[in-house]
């Protein structure tokens, strides 16, 4: 979805905006958090309907809140979602204002074996729904073992800081970034980009990596996603996850000088990517069969690796 261009409440990527809440991330549910581009019959939607059909039948709750045409959209993802095996779907439309309604969508929600967050505007979908019973609930359901997928601007909107901006305009001209709160479900300082491989995201995620060296950039493609279960994503999809991370390693950079008309120029930046059936462990920001030290069928010994090259 096209990048906001005005949103100036939200705080600029170069105040080096951190998140400040060290208290322990939300746990017992499963986030899947989708690139945007679903195929109705490919394996980032599965994704999502495997983990609610593992909890039991139950009713999932659309939001389309984040969308310019929000009722058209709760139309097609209702017959998305039917369509892929979920035979409950309700996707009521969400008004900040009317408090009655914001209290039943909580409470369709507080029941709910999944809530699924459609594309549009991540920073619309996050002011809307900032302070309410609804946003509540899907920290409640999510809490209690719910399935909370996003796609493209509702996987962005899932973490604690959400990015807007920062690519060129169809006129051309450069939208400015920004980086502003999320909802707060995926933490270990995450931020999430979508449509990566498909729009070239990977100089925008270096960017707001190299102006703020804590978070941990997660670039997500089309038609792909990360299901992440107590801190550890599997990819599943058509494409593959891209990770970014300086946290500890970054020696240089001018991101603050780009202000004048500068290049970005960064070194030492840890950059990974993570494909079908691998796993991205978010604490360790790393591949989580490295971590784990587990075999894999795929990956090649040393004496492997000398065979090939002679």
């Amino acid at each position: 979805m096209p990048a906001p261009t005005d949103h100036k409440d939200i705080p600029r990527v170069d105040a080096l905006a951190a998140p400040t809440n060290d208290a322990p991330p939300p746990t017992g549910g499963v986030l899947v958090l989708i690139g945007g581009a679903l195929s109705r019959d490919g394996h980032a939607l599965r994704g999502f309907v495997d983990s609610v059909n593992e909890r039991g039948p139950g009713l999932v709750v659309g939001l389309t809140t984040a969308s310019a045409e929000p009722e058209e959209t709760g139309w097609y993802w209702t017959g998305v979602l039917r369509g892929a095996g979920i035979r409950d779907v309700r996707i009521p439309m969400f008004d900040r204002a009317d408090e009655k309604r914001d209290r039943e969508i909580a409470a369709m929600i507080r029941d709910a074996a999944g809530v699924f967050l459609g594309g549009g505007d991540q920073v619309k979908l996050v002011t809307a729904l900032s302070g309410s019973q609804t946003e509540a609930a899907i920290h409640q359901a999510y809490e209690r073992g719910a399935v909370v997928a996003g796609t493209s601007a509702g996987a962005a909107a899932l973490t604690e800081l959400t990015m807007a901006g920062g690519e060129v305009d169809v006129e051309g001209n450069l939208v400015e970034q920004y980086i502003g709160p999320g909802l707060g479900l995926l933490a270990f300082d995450a931020i999430v980009d979508t449509h990566f491989s498909q729009r070239r995201r990977l100089q925008r995620l270096f960017l707001v990596v190299a102006k703020n060296t804590r978070l941990f950039g997660v670039g997500i493609d089309e038609d792909t996603a990360l299901v992440v279960r107590d801190g550890i994503g599997e990819v599943v999809g058509a494409g593959s996850v891209t990770f970014v991370d300086g946290r500890e390693t970054v020696r240089f950079d001018n991101a603050l000088e780009l202000e004048k008309g500068r290049q970005l120029t960064l070194s030492h930046l840890r950059v990974g990517i993570v494909g079908t059936k691998y796993h991205l462990d978010l604490r360790a920001r790393d591949l989580h069969e490295l971590v784990s030290n587990e075999p894999s069928p795929h990956r090649r010994t040393p004496q492997e690796s000398s065979r090939v090259l002679a």
